[in-house]
């Protein structure tokens, strides 16, 4: 093959984490750990607000529906990381790393989306409490919770179609640890300012809107939070919300400086690190945080595991 073959590639080779060596094996052990407790704690959490009744407030509803979104949002790009580490062949096709950028992407969107919603349902709860009840309803909470999923989907289609029509160069190694569309921009063989510039409008608007409306709301949650004359009653008002908003300021927080730039790397290890965090991190605390922060969960989550040790125990007579 000719060095400055333009065509579209039969596959990439994923550098991963280079430079790992000999620390390899304990690097798959940690991410192969993270994943489980992932999977396991979204899980644990998405199955006892469905099946403990207590936990059916639109609060509740939007949380399940997160943890489930992170078990598919990670198994779009941990196990190919995983396989990685222990392959000495890295490699994905091209309509592969199409694939998974644009999944990725899409669960990202939908998380977004999901986030906004989760501060509106706050801002009515906390701000409008008597008309919370009237507004937010079940048939209210399933549309939004629809159309975060539909507009999530829809976001990335334009950047896969535009990424998919560019001629790439014999040089096929993608220099990340997922197929994202930055790194794929850079193995171009043309200009790509228009994918930089089409990949620039749609995240700044997906996630610097999604990020304003957010803050917004909890502008307003909090100058409501002050109004309340007894400490006991801020602290009850706040701790409904704090969980949601630590998770928006990790993950806002490092997509911003990922996806809302003019150009394709400000540095590779940079761009790894954070990849990490909103991929791994992100979803690995969630449970922690929504868990640990949240009695009425851990509450629900006792009496869930309880009542099933009742049911797999003898009847004693």
């Amino acid at each position: 093959m000719e060095p400055h073959n333009h065509s579209s590639p039969a596959e990439f080779v994923l550098l991963g984490f280079p430079r790992v060596g000999h620390i390899r094996g304990w690097l798959f052990v940690l991410l192969l750990l993270a994943y489980l407790f992932t999977i396991c704690g979204n899980m644990l959490i998405f199955l006892v607000i469905r099946l403990d009744a207590a936990l059916h407030t639109p609060m509740y509803h939007f949380v399940s529906i997160l943890s489930f979104l992170e078990l598919w949002y990670t198994a779009t790009t941990i196990p190919k990381m995983l396989v990685n580490l222990l392959s000495d062949k890295k490699t994905i096709s091209f309509s592969g790393c199409l694939l998974q950028t644009y999944f990725f992407h899409s669960l990202g969107a939908s998380e977004c989306y999901l986030l906004t919603a989760m501060a509106y349902d706050r801002y009515l709860a906390i701000c409008r409490p008597l008309h919370y009840p009237a507004v937010m309803t079940p048939m209210l909470c399933a549309k939004m919770a629809a159309g975060c999923w539909t507009c999530g989907f829809l976001c990335p289609i334009s950047e896969v179609i535009l990424v998919s029509q560019l001629p790439f160069c014999s040089y096929n190694e993608i220099q990340h640890i997922f197929c994202d569309f930055p790194p794929l921009l850079s193995l171009a063989c043309k200009d790509t300012s228009t994918n930089v510039l089409v990949d620039f409008a749609i995240n700044a608007f997906i996630i610097l809107i999604t990020f304003l409306f957010i803050m917004v709301s909890y502008g307003r949650i909090m100058g409501t939070i002050l109004q309340i004359k007894t400490i006991a009653g801020r602290k009850k008002a706040f701790s409904t919300c704090a969980s949601h908003l630590i998770v928006v300021l990790i993950f806002f927080g490092s997509i911003i400086f990922m996806y809302v730039r003019l150009k394709e790397s400000y540095s590779l290890t940079l761009d790894r690190t954070l990849a990490v965090v909103y991929s791994v991190l992100t979803p690995l605390v969630n449970p922690i945080i929504y868990s640990l922060r949240n009695k009425e969960l851990i509450n629900a989550i006792k009496r869930t595991i309880f009542r099933k040790g009742e049911r797999a125990s003898p009847t004693q007579h």
